[in-house]
């Protein structure tokens, strides 16, 4: 009589310690799968402008679904919680670089062709005069000429790049014939106002 009321009380014990285990499975089964599914559909363009910061949120992610595996359901709930507010930072963070980069698209894009359209209209100028300007002559001219349709060419990549939805891309490519346009510009004697892109 004894062992079987023993039995009855392990029963109840271990009875309640599944139930008290199992209390905060389907809260942070529910707070895991939300938190995924947020963090997912943000996680590509994050990527583009926020990658350190947007593993860190995918391994927070990871640490709660490895506790939820283990059962430790307490604890996934807990870190679960806590996804949102990280996902919302990364969002932000996301969203700030990438205004910074588009800033610097619409910046080149002003100053990029109107600089290739003078260098070109310079080397036309100067390839009708008879007496050339101290430091130039014909090579340099048209050393100039084969660099000015590279450029033009290399401004032509960054805008596909960038239409492609590649912006960081788009922004290096344009800021680098930039650069050159810059030093072509000057090789030929043109005065160019200096300006610092994203």
């Amino acid at each position: 009589m004894m062992k079987q009321g023993m039995k009855i009380v392990v029963l109840i014990v271990l009875g309640l310690f599944i139930a008290g285990c199992s209390i905060s499975k389907e809260p942070a089964e529910k707070a895991i799968k939300s938190a995924e599914g947020v963090f997912n559909a943000i996680k590509g363009e994050a990527m583009k402008y926020a990658a350190a910061e947007t593993q860190a949120v995918e391994k927070a992610i990871l640490a709660a679904k490895d506790k939820y595996d283990r059962n430790e359901y307490d604890a996934a709930f807990k870190m679960a919680t806590e996804l949102p507010d990280k996902i919302n930072q990364l969002s932000a963070i996301s969203g700030t670089r990438k205004a910074e980069w588009v800033k610097g698209w619409e910046s080149v894009s002003k100053e990029l062709p109107p600089m290739l359209d003078a260098l070109q209209a310079r080397i036309e100028e100067l390839s009708k005069r008879k007496k050339l300007p101290p430091g130039i002559d014909k090579a340099k001219i048209e050393e100039v000429r084969a660099a000015q349709a590279a450029l033009a060419q290399a401004w032509t990549e960054a805008k596909n790049t960038q239409a492609a939805g590649d912006l960081i891309d788009a922004v290096t490519k344009a800021k680098a014939a930039r650069e050159k346009t810059v030093e072509a510009m000057t090789a030929l004697g043109m005065q160019v106002q200096e300006v610092t892109i994203q």
